[in-house]
This record gives C-alpha cells, structure tokens and sequence, in this order.
C-alpha cells in the first residue's frame, strides 16, 4: 500500500509539473496572439491579459492527453534511471501491478477534467468569446432556449427579436414565428405573428401573417393587418446563424444533454452535440490509454539509445492515437459512424493494444 501511494504520489506531482510548463509556455504564447489581434482596438494591457487567462484553460483542456503522456514517459523514465523499478520487480511485484496506482491517478484525473475543469472551460470560454464580441463590436445572433428559437437582428434604425417554436436544420425556415420590431431607443414599434418565415436574400418571406402597430396607439388590436404574405428585410444571413450555434465544449457537460433535448425539439440536428458529449465521457478512459502507452515502451529497464528509440515509438504511438480519435469524432459528426463506436472505440483500443504490450514483456 505504502508503495502504491508512493507511485501515485509520484505521477501526480509528475503531471502537474509537466502542465505547468505548458500552461506558461501557451498563456506567453495566447498573450502574443491577443496582443496582435486586439492590439488596434483601444484593449488595454489589462484586458488582453484577461483574455489570454479566460482561454487559456480550453487549451489546457484540449492538450490533456499530450500532456498525460509525457507525464508517464517522464515518470517511468525516472523509475527506470533510479531502478526503482528493478527494486520494485526484484521485491515480487509485477510491472503491471505496479501501475495501478498511476492507472488510478489517471483515471481520477480524467473524471475531474469533465467534472470539474469542463464547466470552468465553458464558463470561460463564454466569457472570452463574449470579451472579443465587445472588442470587436459583434455578437451571438441566434440563442436556442426552452421556449423556442431565438433570433436577433438589427442595424443602427432599429432591433428586431424573432421568436420560432420550430426551425430546420440550418435555421431558414422556421414556423410558429414571432417577430417583435424595436426603435433605436428600445421601445417596441411593431409585433408580427407568422405560421412560417423563409430567410431569402435580404429579407424575411412571411406567411399568414398578422401584425401590429405599438407605437403611438393605444389599442393595436384597432390597427392590426392581416396578410397571406409579407417581406420584412433582414441583416442575417445562413451562415451567421449556423456560426451562432458556437462549439459544443461552450457547453458545460451537466447542461449538455438538456441543450441536446432542446436542440431536437427546435429542429435541429443534435449530432455534433451527441458526439462531443459521448467522447467527453470518454475522456478519462482516452488518457488511461495514453498512460498505458507511456508505460508500454518505458517501464521496463532499457539502456543506451534504446532509450532514446522508446520514448519516440510511445509518443508517436501517442499522437497516431489522438489522431485516430479525433477521425473517430469527425466521422460520428457526419453519421459515418455510430455515436458511441466514434467515442469509446479509440480509447478502449489503445488501452487493449498497450495491456498486450505490457503482458508481452513481462512473459518475456
């Protein structure tokens, strides 16, 4: 027991130190970058440092597995130069058994990356986009919420808040439509209540429509108009709503199956949605594989540049590895491949390719 704590206790403090050197290495190169894209717009020192900070854990986020793997190259590596590791065998214990404390750690890691560190990604990375917005002076258009489909559009002679109980998969067609028009100043001008809404070039073709009047009138009910069609002009465009949907890491993942609910209940297509949150889940098995990989090639005893050779067919492995996962991902947002084959299939692989490492040098 007391060496299973002393192996944990090791690992940890190994992978903490590695992503140390990565969170300074990526916050001086993300404040470079902020630097030179908001260095024009009046940003402050202050504010792009913020910016930097609000994205530098989505980055630490994505980088989990690389930096896992280099803690266990780094880890077992020691082990190896100190004989620990020969001490360890030569006591009785088997190499394998010797990794259960590692294999613990990173397992517990992997579930407080999407317990803990994927809300504080979401949260950030809301926060960060929402910073840029305001530098840049753009916004979300588009918000999908239990009530509906939201929209907004607008120029500088006024807003418009389109509300929709259904939309397809690209959000130009939608049904059940509210359009709610306001004056420069905030004040409601104009609601229009449609069947359906056709987003076509430079405007809104509306349906059985109705609307009213708001300003100046106190009963608009006296004013309203009916009409089997109008065209009301629009600032949107199919490509700002479709980007106004965001990533689906924006989401934290206790919130993620609601918004998937909603998403499908709006018309959309959840797939993208489906896929990240299945391989969210399947985190925590990915950097277990990742250890295990690292264990693979380093924790048996090796001398002169076989070493060297080790270290560079694990984190080639490695990279192979978060490829094929990332290939994995891309083809179950496409519907090429089931959702939980794309998310649990790569992990669960290298895990079984580096346990038939692992059990071929210890008979061996």
């Amino acid at each position: 027991m007391i060496l299973h704590r002393y192996f944990a206790r090791r690992f940890l403090v190994t992978f903490l130190g590695v992503g140390t050197v990565f969170f300074l290495i990526m916050l001086f190169i993300d404040l470079i970058e902020q630097l030179r894209r908001f260095g024009g717009a009046d940003a402050g020192f202050g504010e792009v440092l913020m910016l930097s900070l609000l994205n530098l854990p989505q980055g630490l986020y994505q980088i989990l597995p690389l930096i896992m793997i280099l803690a266990a190259v780094a880890l077992f590596l020691s082990l190896a130069r100190s004989s620990e590791m020969v001490v360890t065998r030569g006591a009785g214990r088997s190499a394998i058994g010797a990794l259960m404390a590692p294999l613990f750690v990173a397992l517990m890691i992997g579930l407080l990356a999407i317990g803990v560190l994927n809300p504080i990604v979401a949260g950030t990375s809301k926060a960060y986009e929402a910073q840029s917005d305001a530098l840049r002076g753009s916004s979300s258009v588009l918000s999908v919420g239990s009530a509906g489909l939201w929209l907004r559009q607008g120029n500088a002679d006024g807003q418009t808040v389109i509300r929709a109980q259904r939309a397809n998969l690209d959000g130009t067609a939608l049904t059940g439509v509210t359009f709610l028009t306001f004056t420069p100043d905030g004040i409601p001008a104009r609601r229009i209540n449609a069947a359906s809404a056709e987003l076509q070039s430079g405007a809104w073709l509306l349906r059985d429509t109705k609307s009213w009047t708001l300003a100046d009138t106190t009963i608009p009910e006296a004013g309203a108009t009916t009409a089997a069609t109008m065209s009301v002009p629009s600032t949107l465009t199919a490509d700002q709503i479709r980007d106004s949907f965001g990533t689906p890491s924006s989401i934290p993942i206790w919130e993620l199956p609601a918004f998937i609910e909603r998403l499908q209940s709006a018309g959309f297509s959840a797939q993208r949605h489906l896929v990240w949150f299945h391989g969210e889940l399947a985190l925590p098995a990915f950097l277990v594989a990742m250890m295990l990989i690292g264990a693979s090639f380093t924790v048996y005893h090796q001398r002169g540049a076989r070493t060297g050779l080790m270290v560079v067919f694990a984190v080639i492995l490695a990279f192979i590895a978060y490829f094929v996962r990332n290939f994995a991902l891309v083809l179950g947002e496409n519907g090429q491949l089931p959702v939980l084959l794309a998310a649990w299939a790569p992990p669960l692989a290298v895990i079984g390719l580096s346990l038939t490492l692992l059990l071929h040098y210890e008979d061996g």
